[in-house]
């Protein structure tokens, strides 16, 4: 998780009396997505954040899966969600499983009147076209073109974009998102050898107070229904806070990819890791230098995982007719590569401006009805070409 920060004002001790200017307590809240037992940050409110005031019926919102056992490569062109206004409305969940769900979005709008809170997953939004800012109860965080935003479960937080055009690939987890644990020291330093470092993490700024009264809608996900909760104050109402547990932005352009002789594997491009399920970064990189080197991807089996590749930008020389925004899933059980004609195509090249985001589960993912519906029918059977 990402190191220790704090914004705002604190204590000097946790879990003692701390005033505002009119003599009454700030209420203090621990935050964390594992109870006692792991990374937690301490928040001061100036009002307790438990007044809820009325509620709503709550509604369906659970993915509808359409298949839920396949063995065949299958694309899907991303770009084809349509645009909503409203940011929960654009929200489509195309492939999913017990551990996260992979979310496409293209929101023309962000939160005007509601604050939204997903009390189940963790989740980690990249930003595919547009930028803006999330603000959240731990401060704001503008975002733009690259970046993944990681929001811890349980998080109070409104979006906010620039103009109308925007596209979104989330992944909701639901075990914590973290760093991989091969990039940190025993006492959680990012190493010398991970692609990135603590300098490229970027924590929330500027912390503004809302000390208000009124009604204010939560929208809260949980269990795949969501609620309407009405509090009596503003929700970030926060005048500090501190520790280990809070969203954080990351810029895919700021992974330093790793590079040999000859063709590396995807774990060098590991980004993020969760239970039973990892995320990876595939950047502009130079190729592989031993004379007799390919730069193309060998064939390789899926037997205990299956790979997800969500394509953002440049040109792919392992794949034929690759759009912005297209969606692989080469399930486990069958082996795939390059297309026909790739591999001797790639010999001699020296760089790729290629630019993907990976998921890679360790347990099956299931296709929902709106992914069947932006389905490419002919992939199966592209490598027959």
């Amino acid at each position: 998780m990402p190191y220790y920060y704090k914004l705002g004002s604190i204590p000097h001790k946790r879990h003692t009396q701390f005033r505002k200017p009119d003599g009454t307590l700030y209420a203090e809240q621990l935050f964390s997505t594992e109870g006692f037992s792991n990374d937690y940050s301490l928040l001061y409110h100036c009002h307790p954040p438990t007044a809820i005031i009325k509620t709503e019926p709550s509604y369906d919102v659970a993915p509808k899966v359409a298949e839920e056992k396949m063995l065949r490569h299958r694309s899907f062109e991303g770009f084809k969600i349509k645009p909503a206004i409203d940011y929960l409305q654009s929200r489509i969940p195309v492939l999913v499983n017990n551990d996260c769900h992979i979310v496409l979005a293209a929101p023309q709008g962000g939160m005007q009147d509601y604050f939204y809170k997903n009390a189940d997953a963790d989740e980690m939004i990249f930003i595919h076209e547009g930028e803006g800012v999330l603000r959240t109860m731990y401060g704001e965080l503008p975002f733009s073109y690259g970046d993944y935003l990681v929001v811890p479960r349980g998080t109070i937080y409104q979006i906010q974009f620039k103009d109308n055009i925007n596209r979104l690939f989330i992944v909701e987890s639901f075990s914590p998102i973290r760093f991989p644990k091969k990039y940190l020291s025993k006492y959680g330093q990012l190493l010398e050898h991970a692609p990135y470092c603590e300098r490229d993490i970027r924590a929330p700024q500027n912390l503004p107070t809302f000390d208000q009264k009124g009604d204010f809608l939560i929208r809260a996900k949980k269990r795949g229904m969501m609620y309407n909760l009405h509090y009596g104050h503003h929700p970030f109402d926060i005048v500090g806070w501190d520790g280990y547990c809070y969203p954080f932005a990351f810029s895919i352009h700021d992974f330093e990819p790793i590079t040999g002789r000859v063709h590396q594997p995807p774990p060098v491009h590991q980004t993020f890791e969760a239970n039973n399920f990892v995320v990876c970064s595939f950047c502009p990189r130079l190729f592989d230098y031993h004379p007799n080197s390919i730069p193309a991807p060998y064939n390789h089996s899926n037997i205990d995982s299956d790979e997800v590749l969500y394509y953002v930008d440049g040109d792919f020389m392992s794949r034929k007719n690759v759009t912005r925004g297209m969606i692989t899933l080469h399930p486990a059980g069958i082996p795939h590569g390059p297309h026909p004609g790739t591999v001797e195509k790639s010999i001699g090249a020296k760089e790729t401006k290629e630019l993907a985001v990976m998921v890679d589960t360790f347990h099956p993912l299931q296709l929902t009805r709106e992914a069947l519906g932006i389905e490419n029918p002919d992939y199966t059977m592209s490598w027959a070409e």
